[in-house]
């Protein structure tokens, strides 16, 4: 397997792997549409024309030539600070826990590293994202966009994360799920 920098070949591929991995998933996003894909697949598309759309953060898992997961960060602010959200973070039903949803994580954390980002932040399990160093966001002053999350808001500081609290905005089209 190999992950590597989302190319623009890979667009449909990853709008199919999205919307398999989240279909029927009983935490997943309501089809904007009754009868559609889940929401995260519409999410993805919405976030591409976005301006917190950031390619070097969208990430794909590759086997055998054809993609089998991918994980995206887009720009998001924690008060008046950039910071990112990532997902979302999806596999193929087939090959999920088989350690890709994993490589992917760890890659795209480091990515965000790299590019000197301060925080990632999600909304997930406690139990899968702990294991990446994600903590409750309100441990570290961040405040979650609803607080019904509570603990499945979570943060992942990275290098740069100066210490200030404040409230996490998503990327607008987070809003409209």
């Amino acid at each position: 397997m190999l992950v590597r920098r989302e190319q623009p070949a890979d667009v449909d591929a990853v709008r199919a792997v999205t919307a398999a991995a989240f279909d029927g998933a009983a935490h997943s996003a309501p089809p904007v549409e009754p009868g559609g894909e889940p929401g995260e697949a519409t999410l993805l598309s919405w976030l591409r024309d976005d301006a917190g759309w950031i390619p070097a953060l969208s990430l794909v898992a590759v086997e055998d030539d054809a993609v089998v997961g991918h994980v995206v960060a887009t720009r998001a602010r924690v008060d008046d600070r950039p910071a990112l959200g990532l997902g979302p973070l999806s596999v193929l039903p087939h090959r999920q826990r088989t350690g890709i949803g994993s490589a992917l994580v760890h890659a795209v954390l480091g990515a965000a590293d790299a590019l000197d980002e301060p925080l990632v932040a999600l909304l997930g399990d406690p139990a899968y994202y702990g294991r990446f160093g994600f903590a409750p966001a309100h441990t570290v002053g961040v405040v979650a966009p609803d607080p019904a999350w509570g603990d499945h808001f979570q943060v992942r500081t990275l290098s740069r994360y100066d210490g200030r609290p404040g409230r996490f905005r998503y990327a607008e089209p987070f809003d409209r799920l």
